[in-house]
């Protein structure tokens, strides 16, 4: 469970200053159960939005989105998404924000604590259960939202930029953490990020967009074995993979300067 095929999907919207914006024109990839996809491009080239249209908080122009070969017209409970900004409620406690979805879904109480508590002890937070958003760094917040989405056991998760915000050193650390919890999960995964390493570093395969209106012009097939560690990034392998990233991306990243 967990497939994911985007097929000849097309976005495009009204603007008050440009007037009609194709965002996505034609895409189409396909996400296999269980695996790691990174989608890489410039910044404005629709990443955003396709994770969007799969999580069904958007409607596609022309084409369709399906997980598991269902049709997507909404969001449910098959996917779980996690975004950069954290999107936590500042009044609820760690352990309550990841009750949260548990608690729509009518999940009894002492299942919902047995959960929250698996979940938080993934994301290395036992002992903050009772801490508030306020209380917690960037990196624990962003943990916090990764247990809530895990807890509703959804069979996709769908990430947008979600350690944009991170420094450095705490960005690499929650790389190594969702990749130990990935490979114990096995959860399908459709990962966004602007950060060619992080993208090498996470995924199986990875996927470079175009400059807007956003298609997929070049697809790596990682194949880096696993479980990594950081100092992969070293490998000549990886530096390979990163140079043809960069040479698919600097005439893109010319083309959306343009543009905007």
């Amino acid at each position: 469970m967990g497939q994911v095929h985007i097929d000849e999907v097309s976005l495009a919207f009204e603007t008050r200053r440009a007037g009609r914006v194709v965002a996505l024109e034609q895409l189409s990839l396909a996400v296999p159960e269980k695996q790691f996809a990174v989608i890489v491009g410039p910044s404005g080239c629709g990443k955003s939005s396709l994770l969007d249209l799969v999580a069904g908080l958007k409607e596609t122009t022309a084409g369709q989105c399906r997980v598991d070969g269902k049709v997507v017209t909404s969001p449910g409970a098959d996917r779980g998404m996690v975004f950069q900004s954290y999107s936590l409620f500042p009044w609820l406690t760690v352990r309550k924000n990841v009750e949260f979805g548990l608690s729509l879904n009518k999940v009894p109480p002492k299942e919902r604590s047995e959960r929250a508590d698996h979940y938080i002890g993934s994301v290395g937070l036992l002992g903050f259960e009772n801490a508030y958003p306020s209380q917690l760094s960037g990196g624990m917040k962003q943990r916090v939202a990764i247990a809530r989405a895990l807890a509703n056991d959804p069979e996709v998760l769908l990430m947008d930029e979600p350690f944009g915000a991170l420094d450095s050193q705490t960005r690499s650390l929650m790389q190594e953490l969702l990749l130990g919890i990935w490979e114990k999960e096995q959860k399908t995964v459709l990962f966004v990020t602007h950060d060619i390493d992080e993208a090498l570093f996470l995924g199986d395969v990875v996927y470079v967009m175009s400059a807007r209106p956003g298609r997929i012009i070049d697809t790596i097939d990682v194949g880096l074995e696993r479980p990594r560690h950081y100092d992969i990034i070293t490998t000549p392998q990886f530096i390979e993979f990163k140079r043809r990233i960069m040479s698919s991306l600097h005439a893109e990243v010319e083309k959306a300067m343009n543009l905007n």
